[in-house]
């Protein structure tokens, strides 16, 4: 089984490099209620991307088990680094280009099919068979570029997580990996049932 969930809320600071965005105290609260339900309940290996909100999260989930927190480098968000912080609204303009057109760049920022190859090339050595269930922790916009990859999808922001702090999910069968439930909120997965969305504010 593999997981793959997304940071929850941050600290926007427009003074600090995005990588370097921290946890804000309702993000930390989200994954700590998550990590004490012992989701999941399988012993599991957790993968990180190397950002600060990514690792905290990480460190949060496995805190209560004792479980240690593998770093992948090439695992990241999209590189943004070409604009930095930019206002909520423009940031959102960017990021339907950066869906709507894959093989373009959106003001300099990594396009979505070097975003996609990167990850999956990074993330493809831990996703075997045997590797037993398997946790990423990283960000909504190469996560769902991770998740179109294993469901065969075009690169679309329709299959984009509906805010910050969801999970989606795939297990092994005859062939590789096979989707299991798109995007769903941390509280939805702890309670192990339902498609409810929480506030990404």
């Amino acid at each position: 089984m593999i997981w793959y969930l997304s940071h929850p809320q941050v600290v926007i600071d427009p003074a600090v490099p995005v990588p370097e965005w921290g946890l804000s105290d309702k993000g930390r609260a989200r994954v700590t209620e998550l990590a004490l339900t012992g989701w999941p309940q399988d012993a599991v290996t957790i993968l990180t991307s190397p950002e600060v909100k990514a690792r905290e999260t990480a460190a949060l989930l496995a805190a209560p088990r004792g479980l240690e927190v593998t770093v992948v480098p090439k695992s990241g968000e999209v590189d943004r680094s070409s604009t930095g912080y930019v206002p909520h609204d423009q940031h959102e303009a960017l990021a339907d280009a950066l869906f709507a057109h894959p093989d373009i760049s959106a003001c300099g920022w990594e396009t979505a099919k070097a975003a996609q190859h990167r990850v999956v090339t990074a993330l493809s050595p831990f996703l075997v068979p045997d590797a037993g269930p398997t946790v990423i922790i990283g960000h909504g916009g190469v996560g769902t570029l991770l998740w179109c990859h294993i469901a065969n999808l075009a690169i679309s922001r329709a299959e984009d997580q509906p805010g910050v702090g969801h999970v989606w999910c795939a297990n092994w069968a005859t062939g590789g990996l096979v989707p299991l439930h798109p995007w769903r909120s941390l509280e939805s997965v702890a309670r192990g049932s339902g498609l409810d969305v929480a506030a990404s504010a």
